[in-house]
C-alpha cells in the first residue's frame, strides 16, 4: 500500500495535510471534553442539594423516631418529623434528577460540537486521502509491469490537459497508437507525476 508520494512536494503537502487533520481532531476532542466539564459544573447545586437534603431527612427521621418513644404523645409527635423527612428525600431526589439530566446535557453537547470537525474528516479528508491510496498503489504495481507502462500512458492521454499532451509530441495519440517507446514513456511518466510518483528503475 502506497502511503506517500515519492515526490517532495506532494509529499509534503499530504505529510502537512495529515498532521493538521490530526491536530484538527485533537482539538476538537479537546474543546467538546472541555465543554463537557463546563457544563458538568452546573451540576454541583444538585450534588450539594442532594447531600444536604438527604442529611437533614436522615437527621429529621431519627429525631422522629426518639420523638416516638415518647410516652402516650410519642406517635402523634412523629407525623409532622416523617413528613418533614420526606420532602427532604423529594428534594434530594429532585438533586438526583438535576444531575442526571446537566450529565445528558453535557454529553449531547460534547457529541454535537464533534460531529462536524469529526464529519469533515471522515466524509472529506479520509475518502480523498484512501482514493488517492488506492490510485498510488495500482500505479505503482502497474509501472512495474510489463503492459502496465501503455495503460498509464493510456490514462494519461485520457485524463491529462491537453496542453501537457502537446508538449510531449505534436501528435501524441498517434504517437502512442504506434507504440512510440519514448512517447509511452513519457506519457506513463506523466501519469506517474500527476500522482507524485516516480518510475521504477
Amino acid at each position: 500500500m502506497k502511503i506517500y508520494a515519492d515526490r517532495y512536494p506532494v509529499f509534503l503537502r499530504q505529510l502537512l495535510t495529515d498532521l493538521l487533520v490530526v491536530v484538527w481532531v485533537y482539538a476538537a476532542i479537546r474543546f467538546a471534553r472541555w465543554l463537557h466539564d463546563l457544563v458538568q459544573q452546573l451540576a454541583v447545586p444538585g450534588e450539594k442539594l442532594e447531600g444536604a437534603s438527604g442529611g437533614l431527612a436522615d437527621n429529621l427521621a431519627e429525631a422522629g423516631g426518639k420523638v416516638g418513644r415518647v410516652p402516650l404523645v410519642g406517635d402523634e409527635l412523629t407525623g409532622p418529623f416523617e413528613r418533614a423527612a420526606g420532602a427532604a428525600r423529594a428534594m434530594a431526589e429532585a438533586g438526583r434528577d438535576q444531575q442526571e439530566l446537566v450529565g445528558q446535557l453535557a454529553l449531547a453537547l460534547s457529541l454535537a460540537v464533534l460531529v462536524f470537525p469529526l464529519g469533515l474528516v471522515l466524509f472529506g479528508w479520509l475518502p480523498l486521502r484512501l482514493r488517492w491510496m488506492r490510485r498510488a498503489t495500482s500505479a505503482k504495481a502497474l509501472a512495474g509491469a510489463p503492459a502496465g507502462r501503455d495503460l498509464l500512458a493510456l490514462r494519461a492521454l485520457t485524463g491529462q490537459p491537453l496542453g501537457r499532451l502537446t508538449r510531449i509530441a505534436p501528435d501524441v495519440a498517434e504517437a502512442w497508437r504506434r507504440g512510440d517507446d519514448a512517447t509511452v514513456d513519457a506519457l506513463a511518466a506523466l501519469e506517474l507525476r500527476r500522482l507524485g510518483l516516480r518510475r521504477s528503475r
